[in-house]
């Protein structure tokens, strides 16, 4: 038989255990999401439709995210499936060893990864995007509506008297830099503009600095400013939880608008954290399909293959909270954000190596 064919027959059920999987943990996403945005939405009469579309709407961030372990389960499930149909030895039969089984998984999981960083983050984003925007005009406190684009960060807030249109160019710790302020009655009617360089948001209210008034119910009358006070309760954490979400930013933007999002505001440490995970990804890809061919493919005994599952599951929760324990540590600054992001990927990539060269035996 030709070597073609085979090769196509172990990509393609890998790909269909793939999907299988990827079925499951999007089937298991959508439940537990639907009662998230229900509870969301329990004081608004929007029925089940709309918590089940933001539902929908967020489980490709979800899989992205947990991508790697969906991986590791397919292909504990294929080498399963092939061992359990006896498929391994016979494939074995024309020629193909346990490291072509598993070159060509992991050629497999690089195309994943590749796929995902160019055509399904992109795709994503906006589609969080869309979500934050829906979620946003049912937010419990309608008094505030932030949000940020390629024109800076934009905020509205809604007061007793008069509405308020906020915009900067960006965020420097508790600064607004180049702010605009302008001043709506009930009316809708212009009444005050204030232009400054900048404006501390730290308390309430925010200390608005160097700049200039201009009063519209006198005329337009012009006043000069070293510091006035501008009451909001709009907080910087709230501006920050804006900043924090970067699903709604795809890995070519991401590399190629680096400097422009840093200008807008963004944190530079979140954008290079967010970098390296996308990076990463396809390494991290590969070294899940190796450590499942590890558990699976060291053993002829398929007897063993629920104590090798269970092996596995306990594996990759152990990689799981390592994983995310080494990015908080890089988040606090505890250890360097490249070894957070990578010595994950370091250590068990020796690890694999030490396992691969076992199975190459077997």
């Amino acid at each position: 038989m030709d070597k073609f064919v085979l090769n196509r027959y172990l990509v393609s059920e890998f790909f269909k255990s793939f999907m299988n999987v990827v079925l499951i943990f999007c089937c298991l996403g959508l439940i537990l999401n639907l009662f998230e945005e229900i509870n969301y939405f329990k004081n608004y009469d929007v029925g089940i439709g709309l918590p089940t579309i933001l539902s929908l709407m967020i489980i490709p961030s979800i899989v992205i995210n947990m991508l790697p372990f969906i991986l590791f389960l397919s292909s504990m499930w294929v080498f399963i499936k092939l061992k359990y149909n006896r498929d391994i030895l016979s494939l074995k039969t024309f020629g193909l060893s346990n490291l072509n089984f598993l070159f060509l998984f992991c050629l497999s999981a690089v195309f994943v990864g590749i796929i995902t960083l160019f055509a399904i983050t992109p795709l994503t984003s906006v589609v969080v995007k869309y979500y934050e925007d829906i979620k946003g005009k049912y937010d419990i406190d309608k008094s505030h509506l932030a949000s940020i684009n390629t024109n800076g960060i934009w905020i509205r807030e809604k007061g007793d008297k008069y509405i308020s249109i906020i915009k900067s160019q960006r965020l420097e710790g508790d600064l607004l830099i180049n702010v605009s302020i302008y001043k709506f009655d009930k009316n809708n009617s212009l009444v005050e503009r204030i232009e400054s360089k900048q404006a501390d948001i730290s308390q309430n209210p925010w200390i608005v600095q160097n700049g200039f008034m201009l009063d519209y119910k006198n005329n337009g009358k012009r006043k000069e400013f070293q510091s006035i006070e501008f009451p909001s309760t709009f907080s910087k954490d709230k501006l920050n939880s804006i900043y924090s979400n970067l699903d709604t930013i795809s890995f070519y933007n991401l590399i190629k608008n680096m400097d422009s999002l840093i200008s807008r505001g963004y944190n530079p440490k979140l954008l290079n954290e967010k970098k390296h995970f996308y990076m990463s990804l396809p390494f991290f890809l590969v070294l899940m399909v190796c450590l499942a061919g590890i558990f699976t493919l060291n053993s002829n005994d398929t007897r063993q293959n629920t104590y090798y599952l269970l092996l596995s599951i306990i594996a990759c929760v152990i990689i799981f909270y390592f994983k995310n324990f080494s990015t908080a540590l890089g988040a606090t600054e505890r250890i360097p954000l490249l070894l957070s992001v990578w010595s994950p990927i370091i250590i068990l990539s020796l690890f694999c190596s030490v396992g691969v060269i076992q199975i190459n035996e077997k």
